[in-house]
């Protein structure tokens, strides 16, 4: 398999041109030039400390503690941040028909902000919130208000960008963190994301896997596929004898299933979908 170190590549145009049902499947890598930082390095390892588990959440309070206040303060920095030039050249591959499906690993709503309306969030959306005990949802952005609310002491803390609406806050003591309960029943409310550790829903992947199987080809753009529940789409892909070509700055975990690999940033690789004779559409015959 070979692999391109420049900023635009004649293979990944060819494969776009060449494959019109395209089925896309995304993960952070989309969106770092947004400022969301992601968490794995250029050989698929972590950078930092793995995400909290569905089952460290749900069975430990002051994991819970540790979680919410480390988001009052991660928050406002995914709730303001904006589509970058791989969303939007995502969202015109859509917009001109060349797109099957976008099946999203990220969980920041990125891709609908820039236009995307075919799209599946394989892993859920920060910006809402459920309740564990009874199933209400509700908006992030209204929780946020909620905690900043129940602990005015902790917005001042300074605290670093870390992925998916997190912040670096190891020093703290989060004992006394308020979390605030389900304003329905009194429940536990936990982000309407898939942690590590819990199942994507079932219809989500159903949905896919039918996509997919209309479509004629696979690109995957900032994605390591380093997690299953992503790769498993690439294998699928395979088994239904479609070509899969990935954007990427790292090797991914299945780069011996791939047509090739273009090693460039996201925006860099795909900025072509924004160039106006790109999106021409091709003439109809007769």
């Amino acid at each position: 398999m070979a692999y391109a170190d420049g900023m635009r590549d004649a293979r990944l145009e060819d494969f776009v041109a060449t494959h019109r049902r395209l089925f896309v499947l995304t993960g952070a890598g989309c969106s770092t030039a947004s400022g969301i930082p992601d968490y794995r390095d250029e050989q698929g390892a972590w950078k930092r400390t793995p995400p909290v588990t569905y089952q460290a959440f749900v069975g430990d309070e002051a994991t819970r503690q540790r979680y919410w206040a480390r988001s009052l303060l991660g928050w406002p920095r995914i709730a303001g941040a904006r589509p970058n030039t791989a969303h939007r050249a995502l969202a015109a591959l859509e917009a001109q028909g060349r797109s099957e499906l976008l099946l999203t690993q990220n969980v920041d709503g990125l891709h609908q902000a820039a236009g995307s309306e075919a799209v599946i969030d394989l892993h859920g959306r920060l910006d809402g919130v459920v309740c564990l005990a009874c199933g209400a949802t509700s908006a992030r952005a209204r929780l946020q208000f909620r905690l900043a609310e129940a602990n005015p002491d902790w917005l001042h803390l300074d605290a670093g960008t870390a992925p998916d609406g997190d912040a670096d806050l190891e020093a703290s003591d989060f004992g006394a963190f308020q979390v605030p309960a389900c304003e329905a029943c009194g429940g536990m409310l936990k982000p309407d994301v898939v942690f590590f550790g819990e199942n994507v829903p079932r219809v989500r992947v159903e949905t896919a896997m039918a996509r997919l199987a209309h479509s004629d080809a696979m690109l995957v753009v900032g994605s390591s596929l380093m997690v299953y529940s992503g790769l498993r789409f690439v294998h699928a892909a395979v088994r239904l004898g479609l070509p899969v070509a990935a954007v990427s700055l790292g090797r991914t975990r299945g780069d011996d299933l791939l047509r090739f690999r273009v090693a460039a940033p996201c925006g860099d690789a795909l900025a072509f979908l924004l160039e106006r004779e790109v999106l021409t559409p091709p003439a109809v015959a007769g």
